[in-house]
């Protein structure tokens, strides 16, 4: 539906009812300038940013047309820009239909001049409107409802709000005056809600006092309607309902990151010495624990074939190749090293490659020694060295009824699998920029 369609509609006939009253318009501003981003945005004011394929603006068009209780929309755009932007939101409507009569007017020098163009355009039979910044895409259907709904009870001016909770000192310089009381301070938000025959008239006043010389500094209609003597009421507001405003908000129109579930599998094998004295003969250690009456391992490390089998479970989630590649066994910087040292290195590793482990689950192989007695200390140890809860550490032990070398009594092995959570780097396009 475009602009004239519009216009000829919404002369004709009243804004859509309901039970609880009239549907307002919404006064899209978006005719700012963004001079304290320009720099970031290579002058793009911030209205215009892309975010999720769509300038900022449009989002919060969109939501208003999702709320089920606004009946046109009226968009201000800077005027030398106007027959830019309109052919913009023709095009928008096509793609994502707003389902609702919409104008687009120029705006002023101001935001007062803005918010007195967009009155200007609406329809003759508005009786209420909402007042919103576009630089505040993230407002929800459920704020909109709440502003109108209170309108449709009776109120004058409504603002969403929310509470103040750092301490707020009035200053001058350096120097601390007082501390308000933070108990009656609140953040206001859009959209604002009016009565239009009493913001026009507020208007009206502040027009007559711009002329005189003596107006005083307004930043939001609501003061407007303060000044004039009307009770401004307040909903609730949503701390998502945030205004892009400085170059570090713009990280709020980041992609959203998202993990990946990853799983790495690891094996390991370690000979029996023969001789518990031979060279390259460790005692047992099984997740860093000491197991005793148990044969001797032939390793160029401690021989822990458990956390082998766990450190190449997770350099797979993290696919940074094996063990060995890090910590090759001509290496005489390894000879007997701890285990949990390489654990603990493979870790760091890992969790720099964007990988969170979060569960594993492993299982010991051997004829000998039985482990049932151990099992409870080795599932404690390797949750305490991969930083997990004991929950999220599961320990099995098996023998292969004697088939193979370690049925035999030759060796040990050991299975590892590791689930964890990978975090991809995304790529921040919260900077590209868009002029309608």
């Amino acid at each position: 539906m475009n602009a004239e369609h519009a216009e000829q509609l919404w002369e004709q006939k009243d804004a859509p009812s309901s039970a609880d009253g009239p549907h307002p318009w919404a006064l899209l501003l978006a005719a700012g300038r963004g001079s304290r981003m320009a720099a970031a945005t290579g002058g793009t004011s911030k209205q215009f940013l892309l975010w999720k394929n769509a300038p900022l603006y449009w989002h919060s068009a969109l939501t208003f047309s999702r709320s089920g209780v606004v009946a046109g929309i009226v968009f201000v755009f800077p005027p030398d820009a106007l027959a830019r932007c309109e052919a913009e939101v023709r095009a928008l409507d096509v793609r994502h239909p707003l389902g609702l009569p919409w104008k687009a007017v120029g705006g002023g020098v101001e935001r007062d001049d803005s918010v007195r163009n967009g009155l200007a355009a609406l329809p003759a039979t508005v009786r209420h409107l909402l007042i919103h910044d576009a630089a505040r895409p993230f407002v929800s259907a459920r704020l909109v409802r709440a502003v109108r709904a209170s309108l449709a009870e009776g109120a004058e001016a409504v603002i969403p709000a929310l509470p103040v909770t750092d301490t707020i000192k009035m200053v001058e310089g350096d120097r601390v005056l007082s501390t308000l009381p933070r108990h009656q301070l609140a953040a206001v938000q859009t959209p604002q809600g009016f009565v239009r025959a009493a913001l026009e008239a507020a208007h009206a006043a502040r027009v007559a006092e711009l002329a005189g010389g003596r107006a005083r500094p307004v930043t939001d209609d609501a003061m407007l309607m303060e000044g004039a003597g009307h009770t401004v009421r307040v909903v609730p507001g949503e701390k998502t309902n945030c205004k892009i405003t400085t170059v570090e908000d713009m990280a709020l129109l980041s992609p959203p990151p998202f993990l990946q579930p990853r799983t790495g599998m690891g094996y390991d094998v370690h000979r029996y010495a023969p001789d518990p004295a031979a060279p390259k003969a460790r005692p047992m250690k099984l997740g860093g624990v000491a197991i005793d009456k148990a044969p001797a391992v032939l390793a160029h490390s401690d021989g822990d074939v458990l956390l082998h089998a766990l450190c190449d479970a997770l350099l797979g989630c993290a696919c940074l190749g094996d063990i060995g590649e890090h910590f090759p066994d001509a290496d005489e910087r390894f000879d007997n090293i701890s285990s949990a040292v390489l654990l603990d290195q493979v870790l760091t590793r890992v969790r720099r490659a964007g990988v969170r482990p979060c569960h594993a689950d492993m299982t010991i192989v051997a004829q000998r020694p039985r482990l049932a007695a151990h099992k409870e200390a080795i599932r404690a140890n390797v949750a305490r060295l991969l930083r997990l809860p004991p929950e999220a550490v599961n320990v099995k032990a098996t023998t292969e009824e004697r088939l193979g070398f370690t049925g035999r009594e030759e060796g040990i092995k050991a299975y590892a699998v590791v689930s964890a959570l990978f975090r991809p780097p995304v790529a921040d396009d919260a900077g590209d920029a868009h002029v309608c």
